[in-house]
């Protein structure tokens, strides 16, 4: 069930009249009955698994907590990992060499797996550092786990911040479900306005390249940027308010990471949830920044390396994490050899044409790493390139016609460039303190004009029919 269809919507409001005209006692128990429900739509054996891993994680917690051992930590955290190693990666594996007919590992595609298995292993690591006790309700645990609007996409909350949440009694606020509800507007925006109507342009730029002009090719690159990053942090929008419409806070998962100028600014802003999670559970644990350059720079490569595995198994993901990790490198060693620049040219580093030098080169090194994010194999992503690069002098002549082969047209294009303008100025003026607590710095009045602005391009800008999936969903 897709957080952009008639029946999420239906259910939510189904649901947020059920929880609030409940006493506290019974919510949690409506609460994991929606959201096993909601798993369980899309199909049975889905739902096993997640049951499988709530199952492990509670007992292996239980466990952990009576021997806080590292051979007892080690044998719960890969019984934990075995779900998402198994139907990621060894049936991925399989299906792409087994007979014709030998499908049955590829018509099992476990929405969310990764998500809720990251939530697991943050669980289990807490309880093993003695920083949480192991939850003694197994339903707590288990909405901890698979709570609807967090599973399939994320964000990745951690223990600490949602399980306390859940065993507090809650009252409605009327101001902090508005915000919620303000989330969620922002976040349908995003998702039907600014990353559904890219998709036929980005296929045909990136299935079909020898079929169009290189300055094609190259606009589909751009334009997948700005889908997956709409698409993406539109649903972690709609996700955070639905949550905030419970009475849960949740952090942002996304705040404005293409305004970023540096690489690891970058990864401050985007996927939060994640970036902290490898940062916490995988590159401290490898020891951090506490170490010599050297070593330093060995965690930050298996860390993204890490990160890429996640995305998928194709070598492409690889490439694309073991990228970031190499710019983080490059940004680490460099820096004093860049300061002096800086100072020779004559330029403030911390000024504003440095910054704005610096944000375009980072996001120049983002687009490059998007090509490979998105192609289907890492000669696809080389083939792409080639297609740019062979491409004559730029002239707006030649604009127009790439544009044109990608199925823009005038009266489109004037329709997505003010959307665009619109996206671009709130993204730009929340930038440091999120949507939500810009907004609610406003006055009332701006409050709802922003809030109209939203819901007319909504109505009269959305494509007509059911919404795409979301990218992320494979992952």
């Amino acid at each position: 069930m897709q957080f952009t269809s008639l029946r999420y919507i239906g259910f939510f409001i189904l649901l947020f009249a059920l929880y609030w005209a409940l006493k506290p006692r019974f919510r949690t128990a409506v609460l994991l009955a929606a959201s096993l429900l909601f798993y369980a739509l899309f199909g049975l054996p889905v739902l096993a698994v997640l049951g499988v891993c709530i199952t492990v994680t509670f007992f292996g917690a239980l466990m952990l907590e009576k021997r806080r051992t590292k051979p007892v930590f080690a044998a719960v955290l890969a019984a934990a990992l075995a779900p998402l190693l198994f139907f990621k990666y060894f049936a991925a594996l399989f299906s792409a060499r087994a007979p014709e007919g030998l499908t049955a590992f590829s018509l099992l595609p476990v929405i969310g797996l990764s998500f809720y298995t990251f939530k697991s292993i943050a669980y289990l690591a807490e309880v093993f550092k003695g920083s949480m006790p192991a939850c003694r309700s197994f339903a707590r645990l288990a909405l901890y786990l698979s709570f609807f609007a967090e599973v399939s996409m994320g964000p990745i909350q951690r223990p600490d911040d949602l399980l306390p949440q859940l065993e507090a009694p809650k009252e409605f606020q009327c101001d902090f479900a508005i915000s919620g509800a303000q989330m969620m507007l922002w976040g349908y925006f995003q998702k039907l306005v600014i990353a559904d109507p890219l998709g036929g342009m980005i296929h045909e730029g990136f299935s079909r390249p020898d079929h169009v002009i290189g300055l094609s090719v190259f606009f589909a690159t751009v334009l997948f940027g700005l889908q997956l990053y709409a698409e993406f942090a539109g649903y972690s929008c709609i996700a955070i308010g639905s949550m905030q419409l419970l009475g849960f806070s949740v952090p942002d998962n996304f705040r404005a990471p293409y305004l970023s100028s540096s690489v690891r600014e970058f990864w401050g802003r985007w996927h939060i949830s994640l970036s902290s999670w490898l940062r916490d559970y995988v590159y401290i644990p490898l020891g951090g920044s506490r170490c010599s350059l050297a070593r330093c720079c060995i965690n930050l490569l298996v860390t993204f390396f890490i990160s890429g595995l996640w995305h998928g198994t194709g070598m492409q993901f690889v490439v694309w994490g073991l990228l970031h990790g190499m710019y983080l490198v490059f940004g680490r060693i460099s820096a004093p050899v860049r300061s002096r620049l800086w100072k020779a040219a004559h330029i403030r580093e911390d000024g504003r044409f440095a910054r704005v030098v610096k944000t375009l080169t980072t996001l120049f090194f983002v687009w490059i790493g998007w090509v490979f994010f998105h192609a289907q194999s890492v000669p696809d992503a080389l083939h792409l390139f080639a297609r740019m690069a062979a491409e004559p002098a730029f002239s707006l002549g030649a604009a127009k016609n790439a544009l044109v082969m990608l199925g823009f047209n005038e009266q489109l294009f004037v329709q997505l460039f003010a959307a665009w303008a619109v996206f671009a100025a709130l993204d730009t003026a929340s930038a440091r303190t999120g949507f939500r607590g810009w907004l609610a710095a406003q006055k009332k009045w701006v409050q709802a004009a922003v809030c109209y602005v939203l819901i007319l391009f909504i109505l009269f800008l959305a494509p007509a029919g059911a919404s795409p999936s979301p990218v992320y969903f494979q992952f």
